[in-house]
Protein backbone atom coordinates (compact mmCIF):
# COMPACT_ATOMS: atom_id res chain seq x y z
CA UNK A 1 0.00 0.00 0.00
CA UNK A 2 1.20 3.45 -0.89
CA UNK A 3 -0.72 6.64 -0.22
CA UNK A 4 -0.45 8.96 -3.21
CA UNK A 5 -0.77 12.72 -3.12
CA UNK A 6 -4.39 12.26 -4.20
CA UNK A 7 -5.15 10.29 -1.03
CA UNK A 8 -3.26 12.69 1.21
CA UNK A 9 -4.84 15.77 -0.39
CA UNK A 10 -8.32 14.25 -0.14
CA UNK A 11 -7.79 13.71 3.58
CA UNK A 12 -6.46 17.27 3.98
CA UNK A 13 -9.58 18.65 2.28
CA UNK A 14 -11.90 16.52 4.41
CA UNK A 15 -10.13 17.67 7.57
CA UNK A 16 -10.59 21.33 6.61
CA UNK A 17 -14.25 20.77 5.70
CA UNK A 18 -14.78 18.67 8.84
CA UNK A 19 -13.61 21.50 11.08
CA UNK A 20 -16.71 23.48 10.11
CA UNK A 21 -19.20 20.91 8.79
CA UNK A 22 -22.01 23.36 8.01
CA UNK A 23 -19.79 25.82 6.14
CA UNK A 24 -19.59 25.89 2.35
CA UNK A 25 -16.00 26.63 1.31
CA UNK A 26 -14.83 27.82 -2.07
CA UNK A 27 -12.28 25.81 -3.98
CA UNK A 28 -9.76 28.64 -3.64
CA UNK A 29 -10.19 28.76 0.17
CA UNK A 30 -9.71 25.01 0.34
CA UNK A 31 -6.68 25.17 -1.92
CA UNK A 32 -5.13 27.88 0.27
CA UNK A 33 -5.76 25.94 3.48
CA UNK A 34 -4.63 22.56 2.15
CA UNK A 35 -1.71 23.89 0.07
CA UNK A 36 -3.03 21.91 -2.90
CA UNK A 37 -3.11 23.41 -6.41
CA UNK A 38 -6.68 24.42 -7.29
CA UNK A 39 -6.84 22.42 -10.52
CA UNK A 40 -5.70 19.21 -8.78
CA UNK A 41 -8.01 19.81 -5.82
CA UNK A 42 -10.98 20.22 -8.17
CA UNK A 43 -10.46 16.68 -9.48
CA UNK A 44 -10.12 15.30 -5.96
CA UNK A 45 -13.25 17.07 -4.74
CA UNK A 46 -15.23 15.77 -7.71
CA UNK A 47 -14.16 12.26 -6.78
CA UNK A 48 -15.08 12.86 -3.12
CA UNK A 49 -18.44 14.22 -4.28
CA UNK A 50 -19.04 11.14 -6.44
CA UNK A 51 -18.20 8.95 -3.42
CA UNK A 52 -20.66 10.91 -1.24
CA UNK A 53 -18.20 12.53 1.16
CA UNK A 54 -18.83 16.11 0.03
CA UNK A 55 -21.59 18.06 -1.67
CA UNK A 56 -21.20 21.12 -3.83
CA UNK A 57 -23.22 24.24 -4.39
CA UNK A 58 -23.01 26.44 -7.49
CA UNK A 59 -23.11 30.19 -7.72
CA UNK A 60 -21.55 33.15 -5.98
CA UNK A 61 -22.02 31.49 -2.59
CA UNK A 62 -20.97 28.15 -3.99
CA UNK A 63 -18.34 25.73 -2.93
CA UNK A 64 -18.04 22.47 -1.05
CA UNK A 65 -19.08 21.18 2.34
CA UNK A 66 -18.79 17.84 4.04
CA UNK A 67 -21.76 15.52 3.46
CA UNK A 68 -21.53 13.25 6.51
CA UNK A 69 -20.76 13.81 10.17
CA UNK A 70 -16.99 13.41 10.76
CA UNK A 71 -17.57 10.50 13.14
CA UNK A 72 -19.17 8.55 10.27
CA UNK A 73 -16.25 8.96 7.86
CA UNK A 74 -13.81 6.06 8.24
CA UNK A 75 -10.29 6.76 6.99
CA UNK A 76 -9.75 3.18 5.81
CA UNK A 77 -12.84 3.42 3.60
CA UNK A 78 -11.56 6.60 1.97
CA UNK A 79 -8.09 5.19 1.37
CA UNK A 80 -9.46 1.98 -0.16
CA UNK A 81 -11.78 3.92 -2.46
CA UNK A 82 -9.11 6.36 -3.60
CA UNK A 83 -5.96 4.24 -3.46
CA UNK A 84 -7.04 0.61 -3.68
CA UNK A 85 -6.22 -2.29 -1.35
CA UNK A 86 -4.45 -1.73 1.96
CA UNK A 87 -2.35 -4.88 1.62
CA UNK A 88 1.33 -4.57 0.74
CA UNK A 89 1.06 -7.68 -1.49
CA UNK A 90 -1.83 -9.19 -3.46
CA UNK A 91 -1.53 -12.56 -1.73
CA UNK A 92 -2.75 -11.06 1.57
CA UNK A 93 -5.34 -8.61 0.22
CA UNK A 94 -8.90 -8.99 1.44
CA UNK A 95 -10.40 -6.87 -1.35
CA UNK A 96 -8.04 -7.66 -4.26
CA UNK A 97 -6.54 -11.07 -3.57
CA UNK A 98 -4.00 -12.36 -6.10
CA UNK A 99 -2.74 -15.92 -5.88
CA UNK A 100 0.94 -16.78 -6.12
CA UNK A 101 2.66 -20.04 -7.00
CA UNK A 102 4.81 -19.79 -3.88
CA UNK A 103 1.99 -18.94 -1.49
CA UNK A 104 1.79 -22.33 0.26
CA UNK A 105 5.49 -22.30 1.13
CA UNK A 106 6.17 -18.56 1.29
CA UNK A 107 7.91 -17.49 4.46
CA UNK A 108 7.22 -13.80 3.72
CA UNK A 109 3.43 -14.16 3.63
CA UNK A 110 2.99 -14.03 7.45
CA UNK A 111 4.94 -10.75 7.50
CA UNK A 112 2.82 -9.25 4.69
CA UNK A 113 -0.33 -10.44 6.50
CA UNK A 114 0.77 -8.82 9.76
CA UNK A 115 1.51 -5.54 7.99
CA UNK A 116 -1.89 -5.60 6.27
CA UNK A 117 -3.72 -6.37 9.50
CA UNK A 118 -1.91 -3.62 11.41
CA UNK A 119 -2.53 -0.99 8.74
CA UNK A 120 -6.14 -2.05 8.14
CA UNK A 121 -6.87 -2.14 11.88
CA UNK A 122 -5.55 1.39 12.37
CA UNK A 123 -7.28 2.87 9.33
CA UNK A 124 -10.60 1.09 9.92
CA UNK A 125 -10.74 2.26 13.54
CA UNK A 126 -9.85 5.86 12.73
CA UNK A 127 -12.55 8.32 11.74
CA UNK A 128 -12.30 11.86 10.50
CA UNK A 129 -13.55 12.90 13.95
CA UNK A 130 -10.58 11.13 15.52
CA UNK A 131 -8.21 13.09 13.29
CA UNK A 132 -9.97 16.35 14.11
CA UNK A 133 -9.62 15.63 17.83
CA UNK A 134 -6.03 14.39 17.59
CA UNK A 135 -7.03 10.93 18.86
CA UNK A 136 -5.43 8.70 16.27
CA UNK A 137 -3.46 6.58 18.73
CA UNK A 138 -6.41 6.15 21.07
CA UNK A 139 -8.66 5.13 18.18
CA UNK A 140 -6.13 2.57 16.97
CA UNK A 141 -5.82 0.94 20.41
CA UNK A 142 -9.58 0.50 20.82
Amino acid sequence: MKISTRGEYALRALIILGQEPARVMTISDLADKTLVPTSYLEHILLQLKHLGYVVSRRGSRGGYRINRPPDQIVIGEIIRQLEGPLAPMGCVSVTAYESCELESMCLLRPLWMSIRETVANLLEKTTLEDLLRGKVHQAAKG
